[in-house]
């Protein structure tokens, strides 16, 4: 990936002369990684000596840089004092991949607008070209991404690893502002810098100085009664994407393309506009890999410059730490990188002259970073997941996996186990995918890492081994495909599923059929055949209807802690003010993400059915009256497969109107509240009853002989929440519906919402309806004489607000039924006052007529 020339020196510092390595017979040329005159205690920075031009922060302490001098990282742009630098405890972004515990990969998306860091490069993220891992709190830019490493939260466990309690998950820098040190209590975030730690699991934050002196083990902090805590969650993920497991849109990495598109122009813009001031810009690829995607990193050199110094230079573009001795550079014409024949000539490397200078005029633009052949290897060989033990093996070209395994073990003091019941396993880190591949016994391990190598040196770098035990694995896949044709049986499903997917009935199950919603759940038992379901049911239409399939993962119930209530999270991202996504991300970082569910994809049920056998839990609902609707009447068709067939739910009020969520107290409507303040709130609300009626619409016409006459349409069941109603408020709910299905995008605003809803309102004024004529009101087996009206309400809640302002009438905030012609002040006070309220409907609609409605 292409980045530019002086994506190494901030723009605040000037460069002192570079420390020149050791000279002479007396002593062997030593490595530049390790001839860096500042020693530190953290590894792989390489520090240098600057004369500070602008302001400056100590990425340390987060202080001012008094004075001229300071000092930073050739790498990372780490930059601190020369007091701090006996202190550092932050590794280098070069040494990121030695740190992981578990390889997890992330969910980039785009970032958001608030200002943030990159934790590769450690700059400000500015400009459209930044991402976010939509789990962890991981900003980088999007050329940065690729060298970050596949250290997200591990949320699941997906029978490669078993464990039930883990680590701190700590996170460098972009703390909330005001954040204290859990050891310290002194003041450790900074809007200047990337500075600080913070633990993506309880939530904790330190210094990066005090950090290594908390306990291990976390806790899971407050919210943990509300967590659903990763050993209880099992998914087997090998064939799919982090973004498939979490559900997340494919319209992230959409955006993400668009910026790939966006950034593509500009690697040859740096390249050309770079001024020639004793300077060189090379073009630098880490591998075949690289040549055949065009992606390169762009290294500004000195034009006079010694072999080693420009390896060097490449291998910090990379991020590799690295002895720059063990690789050598290839020189060819961008036209003939892609031909192996000619990848040997013009060889860049040490060649026991380290004082020859080899770029003066005519400099290739185009080099291949390639690393020196060796006889043998020291490989490190790590024993199992969530252990710190690590084994180093000497390998040469007769090794063999066989004879590898069996000399790690001798090592490991298990010399008497059986070598066969273990299995060598290589695991790439990749920032986006994690991909493990179990080795056989018969593999030469030089030459695999030669292989490699050849590939990309960075992939080679992000690559590691374990040994694990050898067992069979249960793969059992849970899909949902939700589409289907409703009130079928699971026959006449299977059929279809048959027809259209071409399922092996040996390999695939059904095990649970939501007839009302369209929808059954599949179990998988292998990979291949759950990964070709999965992207064949996203391109097949079943009776015009597009099919839509999600990964879900198990919930094992009998882990859950007792007395814990995990929190089932739904977000509808188009309501209201199109706040939802902030809202999907910060819930997805404070609780696992797999109790987090973005309504646009799936809706509610996948929720509740990943929940069904959860013995205790709550909901949480973030959009609109209709959203909070939308759930409830799922959870209402589905309860009885549910072992809490009532939860409790909250609101979080996105939504225009939200006359529920504001008379639960939940407010009139969202406006940027922190989400663990939010989720806090859950924890602590107050449970309270609230009625739902079932409405039937029956569509018989019957005739005086009580004879039926027909169906006009079949009968229809509807829920109530508000509140039903008929006329000119229903045109008006229904119109701003369909606009915002056309047009989401322009639906970012309550105020503009409410603005549509008077529009709609008024061009409705204009025409005649006379409901009472067609209408016929029956209460408590009496007939109701209805005036002139335009709509019948009836409402559910003790409050509410009509749809289209005062422009279609009043609501009463006491009454169960509302008639409403034009605004009525003298009514709706009347039904407001205390002891005033009429015994039954009758004489609502006489006052009413009193009054002129």
């Amino acid at each position: 990936m292409a980045d530019s020339a002086g994506a190494k020196n901030d723009n605040s510092i000037m460069e002192s002369p570079p420390v020149s390595p050791l000279s002479g017979r007396e002593k062997p040329p030593e490595s530049p990684g390790s001839r860096s005159r500042y020693q530190v205690s953290a590894p792989g920075h390489s520090f240098r000596k600057v004369t500070l031009t602008k302001p400056t922060f100590c990425h340390n302490c987060s202080d001012f840089i008094w004075g001229l001098n300071g000092f930073v990282c050739e790498v990372c742009n780490f930059m601190c004092h020369e007091k701090c630098l006996k202190m550092v405890r932050t590794v280098c972004s070069c040494m990121a991949p030695t740190q992981v515990r578990v390889p997890v990969a992330h969910c980039f998306g785009p970032a958001g607008q608030k200002k943030r860091f990159c934790c590769v490069c450690r700059k400000h993220l500015e400009g459209n070209t930044a991402v976010r891992c939509e789990v962890c709190e991981l900003h980088a830019h999007y050329n940065c991404a690729t060298f970050s490493c596949g250290d997200c939260r591990l949320c699941h466990q997906d029978g490669s690893q078993d464990f039930d309690t883990f680590p701190h998950h700590w996170r460098e820098g972009n703390i909330t502002s005001g954040a204290r040190c859990e050891v310290c209590r002194r003041t450790c975030s900074s809007s200047d810098v990337l500075a600080g730690m913070r633990c993506q699991w309880c939530g904790i934050t330190t210094h990066a100085a005090c950090y290594l002196i908390v306990p291990p083990e976390c806790g899971l902090g407050r919210l943990r009664n509300m967590l659903l805590h990763p050993a209880c969650v099992r998914i087997c993920s090998r064939n799919f994407s982090k973004m498939h497991c979490y559900r997340i849109s494919e319209s992230f990495q959409n955006e993400l393309d668009n910026l790939e598109d966006a950034d593509r122009p500009t690697k040859e813009s740096q390249l050309a506009t770079t001024p020639d001031s004793g300077k060189q810009v090379l073009k630098v690829f880490d591998g075949d890999d690289a040549v055949k995607r065009s992606h390169f990193r762009l290294v500004s050199i000195p034009r006079i410059t010694k072999n080693v110094e420009v390896v060097e230079s490449a291998l910090r573009a990379f991020y590799i730490p690295d002895d720059p001795l063990e690789y050598e550079l290839q020189d060819n014409g961008q036209e003939a990188l892609v031909d192996d024949d000619v990848l040997n000539h013009n060889v860049l490397n040490h060649n026991g002259t380290p004082d020859k200078a080899i770029f003066k005029e005519n400099v290739p633009e185009a080099w291949l970073l390639r690393a020196k052949p060796q006889e043998t290897e020291v490989l490190r060989i790590y024993a199992g997941w969530l252990k710190a033990i690590v084994v180093y093996i000497s390998i040469s070209k007769n090794s063999t996996v066989d004879s590898v395994i069996k000399e790690v073990l001798t090592q490991l003091g298990k010399q008497n186990e059986d070598p066969s019941s273990f299995n060598l396993v290589e695991v790439y880190m990749g920032s986006k995918q994690v991909q493990r591949r179990v080795l056989t016994g018969h593999e030469l391990l030089l030459d695999k890492l030669q292989e490699i190598r050849k590939i990309s040196l960075r992939q080679m770098n992000q690559t590691r081994f374990y040994i694990v035990e050898s067992r069979n694995r249960i793969v059992q896949v849970n899909l949902l495909l939700e589409g289907l044709p409703v009130q079928l049986s699971k026959e006449e499903y299977a059929d279809l599923l048959q027809e259209h997917l071409a399922i092996k009935s040996h390999l695939v199950t059904i095990t649970h059929v939501y007839g009302n919603q369209g929808a059954v759940v599949l179990q998988i038992s292998c990979f291949s055949e759950a990964e070709r379901i999965y992207m064949l049911a996203k391109d097949t239409s079943v009776s015009n209807q597009q099919l839509t399939s999600l990964v879900l993962p198990e919930i094992m119930h009998n882990k859950l802690p007792k007395g814990d209530s995990p929190l089932l999270v739904f977000v509808n991202p188009k309501s209201g003010e199109l706040k939802g996504r902030e809202l999907l991300y910060g819930f997805r970082k404070l609780l696992n993400p797999h109790q987090v569910f973005d309504m646009t994809n799936g809706g509610p049920l996948s929720g509740l059915h990943t929940f069904r056998a959860v013995p205790r839990f709550r909901v949480l609902v973030c959009g609109g009256d209709g959203t909070v609707g939308w759930v409830l009447g799922v959870l209402e068709a589905i309860r009885h497969k549910l072992v809490c067939p009532e939860p409790p739910v909250g609101i979080v009020p996105l939504g225009t109107g939200n006359d529920l969520a504001r008379i639960l107290r939940w407010g009139a409507g969202y406006s940027g509240e922190d989400p663990h303040h939010i989720l806090v709130s859950v924890d602590e609300a107050e449970e309270v009853q609230i009625d739902r009626w079932t409405i039937l619409l029956d569509a018989q016409e019957i005739t005086d002989d009580g004879k039926e006459n027909g169906f006009l349409e079949p009968p229809k069941i509807v829920q109530m929440n508000n509140y039903f109603g008929l006329g000119i408020d229903a045109e008006v709910s229904l119109d701003f519906h369909h606009a915002r299905q056309e047009e989401p995008g322009k639906f970012n605003s309550r105020f503009h919402n409410k603005g549509v809803y008077l529009k709609a309102g008024l061009q409705k004024l204009s025409h005649t309806r006379n409901l009472h004529k067609d209408l016929k009101l029956q209460v408590d087996k009496q007939d109701i004489e209805l005036p002139s009206i335009e709509g019948l309400i009836f409402l559910n809640i003790p409050r509410a607000r009509c749809r289209a302002a005062c422009a279609l009438g009043s609501v009463s905030p006491r009454a169960t039924t509302c008639v409403s012609q034009r605004p009525s002040p003298s009514l709706c006070r009347w039904m407001e006052s205390p002891g005033s309220r009429p015994p039954d409907i009758s004489s609502y609609l006489q006052q009413a007529q009193r009054c002129g409605c």
